[in-house]
This record gives C-alpha cells, sequence and structure tokens, in this order.
C-alpha cells in the first residue's frame, strides 16, 4: 500500500465515528424498535473496521519521524499498540456482522446470535477505542500540558524539529548548532547524546571525532534499539574515514547478535566499496 501516514488523523476520526454509531446502533437494532437501525449498524460496522484497518496502517506509516523525537518512543507504541487491539476487535465484530448476513436467509436463530455477539464484542471495541483515544490524547498533548515535564518535551521537541528543517534544506550549520544546543540541554538523555553524535558525522563531516564519541557510548544489553543505531552509526563513520573493513566487522557483528537483522545488514553492507 502507499505510504498514507499524513492522512492518519483523518482517518482515525472517520473510523471512530463510524465504529460508535454501528455499536450504538447494533444495540439499538436489538430491541425492534428503530427497523432500520439494523442494516444501518452493520454498514456502519463494516466500513469502520475497514477504516480502522487503514488507521492502523497509516498510523505505522506515521511513526517513524514522530518516534525520533527523544523521549516520545514509548508513548507512541503505547498509542500504536492499543490501535492494534481497537482494530483486531473491529475486525472480529465485521465478521460476525458478515455471518449475520449470510445466516439471515437460512437460520433466524444463527443470525440472531450472530448480532448479539457483535453487540457484545461491540462494547469491548468501544473500550478499546476510549483507550486508543486516550493514548493518542497523551502522545498529542501530553507533551505540552503546562507542567515542568510537559514544557520540556515541547522544547525538546521544537529543538528536534528546528534541526531537521535546517538539515532539510541543507544548512548544516544551523543543523550541528541545533543538535549540540539539544544536547547541552538534555546532557542525561542517551537519544539526544546519539542525535548529537550522528550529527557531527552528517553536519560536521567529521567522522573522527563521531567515532570518538561513539566509543563512550555504551548501550544496555536489553537495549536493541540503540545498539543497532550506534553500530550502523558506527558502520557509517568508519566508511567515512576509510576503513570498509572495520564497517564490515561492526556490521558482521550486529548480524550475530541480531540474526533476523541480516537482510537488512547485507543491504548495508552491499553500499560499502
Amino acid at each position: 500500500m502507499p505510504n498514507i501516514g499524513a492522512y492518519h488523523p483523518i482517518i482515525v476520526h472517520f473510523a471512530i465515528a463510524l465504529l460508535i454509531l454501528g455499536v450504538i446502533f447494533r444495540w439499538v437494532s436489538l430491541t425492534g424498535r428503530a427497523p432500520f437501525s439494523g442494516p444501518a449498524a452493520a454498514t456502519l460496522l463494516i466500513l469502520g473496521a475497514a477504516a480502522a484497518f487503514l488507521a492502523v496502517h497509516s498510523g505505522t506509516d506515521a511513526h517513524g519521524p514522530v518516534e525520533r523525537i527523544p523521549g516520545v518512543r514509548q508513548a507512541v507504541q503505547d498509542h500504536e499498540d492499543a490501535g492494534k487491539w481497537a482494530r483486531n476487535v473491529f475486525l472480529v465484530v465485521a465478521l460476525l456482522e458478515i455471518i449475520a448476513l449470510a445466516a439471515k436467509k437460512r437460520s433466524i436463530n444463527a443470525a440472531r446470535v450472530a448480532l448479539w455477539s457483535s453487540a457484545v464484542v461491540g462494547i469491548f471495541g468501544f473500550a478499546a477505542i476510549v483507550k486508543t483515544a486516550k493514548r493518542g490524547g497523551d502522545l498529542v498533548y501530553g507533551y505540552a500540558g503546562g507542567d515542568s515535564v510537559d514544557v520540556n518535551r515541547l522544547y525538546l521537541a521544537g529543538i528536534y524539529q528546528s534541526a531537521q528543517q535546517a538539515r532539510a534544506q541543507h544548512d548544516s550549520a544551523r543543523a550541528a548548532t541545533l543538535f549540540s544546543q539539544l544536547e547541552r540541554e538534555f546532557p542525561n538523555d542517551t537519544n539526544v547524546r546519539i542525535l548529537a553524535i550522528e550529527s557531527i558525522l552528517r553536519d560536521k563531516r567529521d567522522a573522527r571525532t563521531t567515532l570518538n564519541a561513539l566509543s563512550h557510548v555504551t548501550p544496555g544489553a536489553d537495549d536493541r534499539r540503540l545498539q543497532t543505531r550506534v553500530a550502523f552509526l558506527r558502520a557509517d563513520a568508519y566508511v567515512a574515514v576509510g576503513k570498509p573493513d572495520s564497517a564490515r566487522a561492526v556490521l558482521e557483528q550486529l548480524g550475530t547478535a541480531f540474526p533476523d537483522m541480516q537482510q537488512r545488514i547485507k543491504d548495508r553492507l552491499k553500499t560499502i566499496q
């Protein structure tokens, strides 16, 4: 599928509206007082499940740039996990609605069981939507809520985004200055430290200083993401100083530690001359 990350907010709100209305209409339909509510519920829930699938896909497309902001990754993952759970619940609901439609002409009782099942599972789906929405709100607003922690997060994100914008505009000097400022302001943040070291290589083109700085970074044994970032950055620095064999050794060692990354590492090794 194409990258639809930019449309994530629109798709999410569309899915929420369809699914909540669908759950409400399904319960109303079971009372038998509003004949239109049954077909409406089936339509809303099936379309809503499709929208939920697209919402998760668009969120996955959108999360990369956001996750790279220091300190935000866990909030993004929590929101993403909740969204996947909500999607899965409503895929079950949609399946039950389809079963009810298929069984309607053959067995009224089977169709009614499927509809009641859809209604009950829909309640769990409603709760999953609320949880996902709360975590999405935490992600969007929890980093600028007004207390000292939130203000610091907003400040960090602002400098980071300004540095990325400067880099995109090929203003390496400004990008390097902003990443250095970020490190001064948040000296105890390991993610910020890695960004500052990466800036030494990408913006200042100083590979030797990059290697020296990386020698003082020790990723935790259980921090796979940080180990990977450091290894790839060290390999890039070795290539920049004309030591491709050292770069290969670093990547091969990473591949030994994480066998499931072999293909990604092979692709990177192909670029090393």
